[in-house]
């Protein structure tokens, strides 16, 4: 049994030394690499050579297999070693030697030499190095799939490896081949990524949604898909029926608790000071979300009128601005789906953005029947131009943003918005001395203005209320 597991080492070793030697010797991957022209290709800039390849991905990868082998060849020496040692122990001993089952060799075969060896294999085997346009349309031109050297999980490469359609044909959008799209921040966060696409094809994904949220707003955004089974919670009961679900809690069996800090929505309360989250504190009352957006009984007495609030609108006043005109609409906001639900009393379809912000707030506002979009601010809206009637934001945007940022995301909003419809900024909250430099990036549109109210906060701060409404552009 010792030889032959001495054997199969020294076997591993020469395959290993061999499929690296198949991969030095690059002629059958490249042709013509021995060519000195040729090679120079890969190292010059411009439009006729290979500027955009990245060679220093390839090298990181090589050293990453090398590594990899060096490591698995340390193993087998250490174990050939310790076997070599317990035999002349037995022998000095007179003792019979101690051998391996055979379901004992097998376990260290499968754990300790073909998993080791399969991951160097499929690191060499999915290295990519250019070659020419295949279509002929430019002899210069590599093909490169970008980033697929970079990374190290075998599918987050096998994701970004451009895919080329069958036998040629276009596709429904009129293409040849398919792009898997990732944010561009993924690569600062590789090891990340790596250990969020690291799983068993087909089988259970990992429990690891926070880790997907984390790269998501890290700027990894888009994440890659994945090829696993998504979990549920083991207690999943039926959910509500709309009538009833719109002003309900969810059962707590229908949510997966285990990356909260609480494992119930009683925890969720506002009145428990340290529910795990600090944003929208109270959106799990349900009593109290009744009341929002609904008439604020303190306007009708003009006496009692504050200016606080003068800042608060009711989805009646809004509505009645267009009547009949609001039909669909986008509600960028921390919450549970509340200005969703009172929307679609009235007959409007509301998209919620919601993101698992300490709590489960994007699982709550579809358990309530509404419909959650799980996006960050770093992307770019899934809608196409002039669709919506409404853009609803609260509690999201305030003083903490970059100018820039703004500015980007409010032209995004205007690209969605229809001419004619509005744009209702609830509550943006901003430190005074920074009002004026907020007020332009909302007036730089020239929407026009149906309701524009500005309150104090606190000493410091104020509120910004608005209701706007794109023009047309022709």
């Amino acid at each position: 049994m010792v030889a032959m597991q001495l054997v199969m080492g020294v076997l591993v070793i020469c395959i290993s030394m061999a499929s690296l030697h198949r991969f030095y010797t690059t002629d059958p991957l490249l042709p013509g690499l021995d060519d000195s022209a040729h090679c120079a290709k890969l190292h010059t800039a411009g439009a006729d050579g290979y500027a955009s390849f990245d060679m220093r991905a390839l090298s990181d990868r090589v050293d990453d297999v090398l590594v990899q082998l060096a490591e698995l060849q340390d193993k087998l020496e250490a174990t050939a070693l310790k076997i070599g040692k317990k035999a002349k122990k037995a022998k000095a001993h007179k003792q019979q030697q101690e051998n391996m089952t055979l379901p004992e060799f097998r376990r260290f075969l499968e754990e300790e030499v073909i998993h080791p060896l399969y991951g160097a294999h499929i690191s060499l085997r999915l290295i990519r190095i250019p070659r020419p346009d295949p279509e002929g349309e430019d002899d210069a031109a590599p093909e490169v799939d970008p980033l697929v050297n970079f990374f190290m999980a075998e599918e987050t490469r096998k994701y970004v490896t451009t895919k080329g359609n069958r036998e040629g044909r276009p596709s429904v959008y009129g293409t040849n081949r398919t792009y898997g799209s990732i944010g561009h921040a993924c690569v600062l966060m590789r090891r990340e990524l790596d250990e969020y696409m690291s799983y068993d094809v087909g089988a259970y994904c990992p429990d690891d949604w926070d880790l997907g949220q984390r790269l998501m707003l890290g700027g990894c955004d888009p994440l890659p898909r994945r090829r696993c089974l998504t979990r549920a919670s083991k207690l999943f009961n039926r959910t509500l029926p709309i009538n009833e679900s719109l002003w309900k809690l969810p059962d707590d069996g229908n949510v997966r608790w285990t990356r909260y800090h609480c494992r119930g929505y009683k925890c969720l309360s506002a009145r428990n000071p340290r529910p795990g989250y600090t944003r929208c504190v109270g959106c799990f009352d349900m009593d109290r979300e009744k009341q929002r957006w609904m008439v604020n009984t303190t306007r009708r007495n003009a006496s009692s009128t504050s200016a606080l609030s003068l800042v608060d609108f009711s989805i009646d006043e809004v509505l009645a601005v267009k009547p009949g005109e609001v039909r669909i609409g986008l509600d960028v906001s921390v919450g549970t789906g509340t200005f969703a639900a009172r929307m679609r009393e009235r007959g409007v379809t509301v998209v919620s953005a919601a993101l698992n912000l300490g709590a489960p707030f994007a699982e709550t506002v579809a358990l309530r029947g509404l419909v959650p979009l799980y996006a960050t601010m770093s992307q770019r809206l899934p809608f196409f131009d002039n669709t919506m009637d409404l853009v609803h934001t609260a509690g999201f945007f305030e003083g903490w943003v970059d100018l820039q940022l703004l500015d980007f995301v409010l032209f995004d909003w205007d690209r969605v918005l229809r001419p004619g419809g509005l744009l209702w900024v609830d509550r943006f909250a901003c430190a005074r001395r920074d009002l004026d430099d907020y007020m332009y990036m909302f007036l730089q549109f020239r929407y026009k203005k149906h309701r524009w109210v500005v309150s104090f906060k606190s000493k410091e701060e104020v509120y910004l209320s608005a209701l706007l409404e794109k023009p047309p552009r022709s």
